[in-house]
């Protein structure tokens, strides 16, 4: 039987919020959760900056990929 190799996260949680918090000024902003859409999918890119990859995982069929929006500004995604 193979043994499976474990491998460990590559970021680190320094805090944890109930909502979106700029690092630089210390403002918090409301959150909203909601399923990731197809058109989502052109927002976030590697051209954009993202290394998560939306596309391969929207594509699961078994999974919901959500994203994290700051309430009254949707089009923005701040994560997943």
């Amino acid at each position: 039987m193979k043994s499976k190799k474990e491998t460990g996260l590559d970021f680190i949680i320094d805090k944890l919020t109930n909502s979106i918090e700029n690092v630089v000024t210390g403002d918090s902003f409301a959150t909203e959760i909601s399923v990731l859409t197809h058109a989502d999918l052109k927002t976030v890119t590697k051209k954009n900056g993202w290394l998560f990859n939306w596309r391969a995982e929207f594509k699961e069929p078994v999974k919901d990929i959500y994203k994290l929006t700051i309430v009254n500004n949707p089009t923005i995604i701040q994560g997943s």
